[in-house]
């Protein structure tokens, strides 16, 4: 699940640190450390140094993990399109319009950090 969300992330959003990424997966650092270094070896990401901090890496998608997130993008799109289909008609539009609300609070909210505690 988290390579999944770890690849539409980074298809959304672009380039970013381990850190971020880790905010938005609520992923602890050693977990994500060992997720992008599964997708380097995949070929789905590039990982470099950060400029500003060289105890920073960067994570970037390859030409291979765009393909594949689009893949799970498209997949995805289609999975809640079948869902969409099992809501009756006429709730379709209240239902559509509850899910707009609930993705705006979500894009609201700051990521979350993952618990100190956790990540050492």
């Amino acid at each position: 699940m988290a390579h999944a969300h770890a690849l539409m992330v980074l298809l959304a959003k672009g380039e970013l640190s381990q850190q971020h990424l880790g905010a938005e997966l609520c992923i602890d650092k050693s977990n994500v450390a060992r997720l992008c270094a599964k997708m380097t070896e995949a070929g789905q990401v590039r990982q470099r140094q950060c400029a500003k901090d060289a105890r920073s890496r960067r994570v970037r998608l390859t030409a291979r993990g765009e393909r594949l997130a689009r893949e799970v993008e498209a997949a995805s799109g289609s999975r809640f399109s079948t869902l969409l289909t099992e809501v009756p008609p006429a709730r379709r539009t209240q239902v559509l319009e509850a899910l707009e609300v609930f993705v705006t609070a979500l894009d609201a909210l700051p990521p979350a950090l993952p618990d100190a505690r956790n990540s050492e």
